[in-house]
């Protein structure tokens, strides 16, 4: 009998998805958290073309399109792992029925807050084909924003200027569990993908926080009906959204109006991405996979898991890009940073010691979740199972969780 339990969890999204074999004492209680979808196959081809042909709430594409003249693409960046490249071949397929050529079309990448992507990062997202055949843009959340007047809630609402220059709007996402408008996907491209700096800071603070809001809630959340009167302002036409498995492989697709399509896909994500919950563990492991540039997300959802007296959260963060860039929250030096930059204080809810696990190092990126001194590295498994296991000894209770950045225990949406 081997004196170990050896589990492999996902690694690496956009740089070579690959997996990481983490191992256990045998004698130790190891509950591996995964999500309700997992073992979901990868949608067929069949499937994509059923999703285009019969959109929910629209005409198709290549019917809508017909006679546009100038036609925009929004997709997101790489703190997603929407397999863009993989839905972009249908749209573009739609587009030519209804007419439209090449040189009507170009990309623009929706990023929000986040800092610019490089050509290596769209031919990443978008495929080589695409590269050489379009235009592709960054989205300037401080710069060539349009104003369309105030939204309903009276955020004011400014828009990126080549987007509004279209007559035909197209976006690409995916659905996931999200901290504050519930689930991520459908309006999120428009609000905040392309929206200004000013739209993404008032949508996000005058309205957050909020009961209606959360990660889990969806039906009311006020901070998703604002993006959703956004994207109905900015005139966006079609939403693509789908939702993935851990090998960034499409399992179910959703296309038409944006907020009907979202509606539908959230009944599937909700149940897909829901994980049933550990309580009273000495360890929780949270990989951090499809938004591994964005390590903060894991431990709201995986540290409550932990005793109340207290244990360890590790995070799992093998990414070579470290963490993302984030103008309106990350830090800009020691005390400074974005409009809603705030120094952490404390370590996360009933975490006694927070451990990231980085083989590539990314020391900065740790302000967003404690203190510098308060945070523990390590550059290995077997350095991080080494330290745990002198803490430790022959007994822990442990809970993995394969993806604690888009996992979510049902559980804690009431309590948000």
């Amino acid at each position: 009998m081997s004196d170990t339990k050896k589990i492999t969890v996902p690694i690496l999204a956009w740089y070579g998805d690959t997996e990481l074999e983490v191992d256990f004492p045998a004698a130790w209680d190891v509950t591996v958290c995964t999500h309700r979808g997992d073992g979901t196959p990868p949608l067929s081809e069949g499937g994509f073309r059923k999703a285009f042909a019969n959109p929910i709430g629209t005409r198709p594409i290549r019917e809508a399109a017909r006679g546009k003249k100038e036609i925009c693409i929004l997709f997101d960046d790489l703190s997603r792992a929407t397999p863009s490249a993989d839905i972009v071949p249908y749209v573009l397929e739609e587009l030519a029925a209804a007419g439209v050529k090449d040189n009507q079309i170009r990309f623009i990448a929706a990023i929000g807050a986040h800092g610019s992507m490089t050509g290596n990062d769209w031919t990443k997202k978008l495929g080589s084909n695409v590269m050489s055949r379009f235009p592709v843009y960054n989205h300037n959340p401080y710069e060539n924003c349009t104003s369309v007047g105030p939204s309903p809630a009276g955020t004011p609402m400014q828009f990126n200027a080549e987007v509004m220059r279209c007559d035909y709007k197209i976006g690409i996402g995916s659905i996931v569990p999200h901290p504050y408008s519930g689930f991520g996907g459908g309006s999120k491209i428009i609000l905040p993908g392309v929206s200004s700096i000013t739209t993404i800071d008032l949508n996000h603070t005058r309205l957050f926080p909020h009961p209606t809001a959360g990660i889990g809630k969806y039906e009311g959340n006020i901070l998703k009906m604002d993006m959703n009167d956004a994207a109905r302002m900015a005139g966006l036409d079609v939403k693509v959204d789908c939702i993935y498995n851990l090998k960034r492989q499409v399992t179910h697709l959703f296309v038409g109006d944006v907020v009907d399509e979202h509606v539908e896909g959230v009944k599937v994500a909700r149940e897909y991405w829901a994980t049933d919950w550990v309580p009273d563990c000495d360890i929780v492991v949270a990989n951090c996979f499809s938004k591994a540039n964005e390590m903060l997300l894991a431990p709201a959802v995986t540290s409550p898991m932990l005793k109340k007296s207290g244990g360890d959260l590790v995070l799992l963060v093998v990414t070579p890009e470290g963490q993302i860039n984030h103008y309106w929250s990350r830090s800009f030096g020691k005390n400074i940073g974005g409009r809603n930059f705030r120094p952490k204080t404390a370590l996360p809810t009933n975490t006694k010691r927070l451990t990231v696990m980085q083989p590539y190092p990314d020391y900065v990126g740790a302000d967003w979740l404690a203190p510098y001194d308060m945070v523990n590295y390590t550059r290995s498994w077997p350095e991080t199972l080494k330290m745990l296991k002198a803490t430790y000894g022959a007994k822990a209770k442990v809970a993995l969780v394969p993806d604690g950045t888009v996992q979510y225990f049902p559980s804690q949406v009431v309590a948000c």
